[in-house]
């Protein structure tokens, strides 16, 4: 396999990454609005959950972006 083989196969990689971090995001969004139109009593019942939620949300982004560097850099590469 040449470099070139092998950096597409990384781009195809990188890309799948970045979508599965958006995924993750979004599904974690959706739960934190989710909660948050609940009643007081669930909210509060839900609390620690949520702030679960926020902190992988914090982390699924941060991570992300990450990904997103690396997925340029491949891109760079196969220009």
């Amino acid at each position: 396999m040449n470099i070139q083989e092998t950096l597409a196969q990384s781009l195809t990689g990188r890309t799948g990454e970045v979508q599965l971090y958006q995924l993750n995001i979004d599904n974690y969004r959706l739960a934190i609005e989710h909660i948050d139109g609940m009643s007081a009593e669930d909210q509060v019942e839900l609390a620690e959950f949520r702030s679960e939620l926020e902190q992988r949300l914090a982390a699924e982004l941060h991570q992300q972006k990450r990904a997103n560097v690396m997925l340029a850099v491949v891109q760079k590469q196969l220009e």
